[in-house]
């Protein structure tokens, strides 16, 4: 199994960020779970990308020249691929993994779980979506998807789509035993 996961550039004002960070990486190179991540060196992405490679895991980094240029690319992974932009950077990690998680991060983390959960939601894909909730990070988060929900916005059975978890193994289990619900938009 391969699995994306999208985090911060940064590695967050608590130390348990990075330390949960580490310990994902751990867990997921001791299952034989391969890091398909955004090739950077720094901040989370680093951390978890350092963790897998030190217990002996894959790590496939996917960045863009421009980060690229910028001296941000890990130098140390099983894989690095260069893309133009963001969008092949996005698409190719998904091509890459069997599901998706986010640990902690600024926008451009939930840019790219709330674009792979919406990708899983309309049939394009029926990979596993994952919130790391590291210290309830995503609880206010969670509650504004509820608040979509009560407002029939979003449906149970896509909230229900989305595994939150606050332990590695737990996660991984989960991911492991992930069913998708129907399409959205099916036909019949």
């Amino acid at each position: 199994m391969k699995l994306a996961v999208f985090c911060g550039s940064r590695t967050g004002s608590d130390p348990v960020f990075a330390e949960e960070a580490r310990r994902l990486g751990t867990v997921m190179a001791q299952q034989g779970v391969d890091l398909v991540f955004g090739g950077g060196h720094v901040g989370l992405m680093g951390t978890v990308a350092d963790a897998v490679l030190a217990a002996g895991g894959r790590a496939y980094g996917v960045i863009p020249q421009h980060l690229q240029d910028r001296e941000l690319a890990h130098q140390q992974l099983t894989e690095l691929h260069v893309v133009a932009n963001m969008h092949e950077r996005k698409a190719r990690m998904a091509d890459l993994a069997d599901g998706f998680v986010a640990l902690p991060g600024g926008i451009g983390t939930l840019e790219e779980i709330f674009e792979a959960w919406t990708w899983a939601q309309l049939g394009f894909h029926q990979k596993p979506c994952a919130l790391y909730n590291v210290k309830g990070f995503y609880d206010p988060l969670l509650a504004m998807v509820g608040a979509m929900q009560a407002q029939d916005f979003l449906k149970q059975e896509y909230i229900d789509m989305l595994v939150v978890e606050d332990q590695p193994r737990a996660l991984l289990e989960r991911l492991a035993g992930y069913q998708p619900p129907p399409e959205k938009w099916r036909r019949g």
